[in-house]
């Protein structure tokens, strides 16, 4: 039976966009198994990158059935009672996301490692200079600074993600204001009506992943975090040590991330004033993963993997010297 607030022209929308999505993570499946199947039984890639492809075949199918899960979670029967608004649970929705930029980040950094490692193989001594200048002490921290971002953009994601589950974007849009304030009162963040427990133990955390005000909050502290956190990043990567020995390519990668956030900043803030249209939701979700794509691209610049590196001392070892 379907809800008395959707007619057949939408549910019939909304069928068709499950179906097509179900049938592309699909095709997703397929078009990397089996070529995986395929190169590891000719023996086409090493033995790591074998259980590199293995693990990210593994990591597509647990995602299909967290997909499943969390369409399960939205045919409860009283999701489809008179005046209420059927919806998938906003921490599987979470997961269902989170499993999908791992498994695309772990694509990623499996091609780059093979670019980077080829890359450098066709110059060995310049190679070796880049591994001294990226193991020189300032460089320790300036990496570190890197590892940091990709968590904490990952994490935005994440509390994006429960934005969207819980339509936490639909309310209070404007910006940098709420309301009255720049956050909603207090008695409205953290209301007892999220809580289960007779103690109010739970009122916390059921707050900040249940009550929609407050995790849009919190979705724009650590959005405006990240953006700040990229902007001393950049200005970190310009000044000291680090300006005068930081690879040409890693300035470039830390330019990059400057743009792709100032990019998602604007994104998301035309997102929130115009009541999420869903053009500029997605294009806000695309640029989350353009920016997460932008933070791992540039650590990799950071550092050279230890196989990568004995492969280099290899080569040159095997060079005759003049």
């Amino acid at each position: 039976m379907l809800n008395s607030h959707m007619d057949l022209d939408e549910f019939k929308k909304i069928y068709y966009m499950e179906w097509t999505h179900r049938l592309w993570g699909r095709f997703i499946g397929l078009s990397f198994l089996l070529p995986t199947a395929y190169f590891i039984a000719r023996r086409r890639v090493s033995v790591p990158m074998a259980w590199n492809l293995v693990g990210i075949s593994g990591l597509i199918g647990f995602q299909g059935f967290i997909g499943w899960w969390m369409v399960k979670s939205g045919l409860k029967d009283d999701l489809f009672a008179p005046g209420s608004h059927p919806r998938v649970s906003q921490y599987r929705l979470t997961a269902h996301l989170a499993t999908a930029f791992v498994c695309y980040s772990w694509m990623l950094l499996a091609g780059l490692r093979i670019l980077k490692t080829r890359s450098l193989l066709a110059n060995p001594a310049n190679a070796m200079k880049l591994v001294e200048t990226l193991r020189h002490p300032a460089m320790i921290p300036f990496r570190r600074s890197v590892m940091a971002l990709t968590a904490l953009v990952f994490t935005t994601v994440l509390s994006g993600a429960l934005v969207a589950g819980l339509d936490a974007g639909l309310i209070y849009n404007e910006f940098p204001r709420m309301g009255l304030g720049l956050t909603p009162p207090r008695s409205e963040l953290w209301d007892k009506f999220y809580s289960r427990k007779e103690d109010g133990s739970d009122l916390w955390w059921r707050n900040m992943l249940e009550n929609p005000s407050l995790v849009q909050l919190d979705h724009r502290i650590l959005a405006t975090t990240t953006f700040c956190y990229i902007l001393a990043l950049f200005v970190y990567a310009r000044r000291g040590r680090v300006a005068a020995i930081l690879p040409k390519d890693a300035r470039k990668g830390v330019t990059g991330v400057v743009h792709l956030v100032c990019l998602q900043a604007a994104l998301g803030i035309s997102t929130l004033i115009y009541m999420v249209p869903i053009p500029l939701a997605a294009a806000h979700q695309a640029g989350a993963l353009a920016l997460l794509t932008g933070t791992l691209v540039l650590g990799q610049r950071l550092r050279v993997p230890q196989p990568t590196l004995r492969l280099i001392q290899k080569k040159l070892a095997a060079i005759p010297k003049q």
